[in-house]
């Protein structure tokens, strides 16, 4: 049975920073690319970040670029966002995703994910 579990989230003040981590149980973590997905109040969910198998390349969406950062310890079965300079509109919910292949797509496509956690709240007062 997989099992994906986010933690880190909390209530942060704007320009302040919060690391997410993600565990993963239950498949191989190394053969799949990591996602982590947010759901802004009211809004859809959309994705955030994107990390390959070996690290070898990582995607960001434009509006959070050199603000956080995307990292993963195969080791350990975990991934990470660590998140700087946060801002009110990056309250969400936080969700961290299993990817179907080793690499990430070329779209944010939930389709291409499997596996979910259930998220963790990022509040962020302004």
């Amino acid at each position: 049975q997989v099992q994906v579990v986010e933690s880190g989230g909390g209530l942060v003040q704007a320009g302040g920073s919060l690391r997410l981590s993600c565990t993963v149980s239950g498949l191989t973590f190394d053969h799949h690319a990591m996602g982590w997905f947010r759901r802004p109040p009211g809004k859809e969910r959309e994705g955030v970040s994107c990390i390959n198998w070996n690290v070898g390349s990582i995607v960001y969406r434009d509006s959070d670029k050199g603000r956080f950062t995307v990292s993963r310890d195969n080791a350990n079965n975990t991934l990470y966002l660590q998140m700087n300079r946060l801002k009110a509109e990056d309250t969400a919910m936080y969700y961290c995703a299993t990817a179907r292949k080793v690499y990430c797509s070329d779209s944010w496509s939930e389709a291409d994910y499997d596996y979910w956690g259930q998220g963790t709240q990022v509040t962020v007062s302004s």
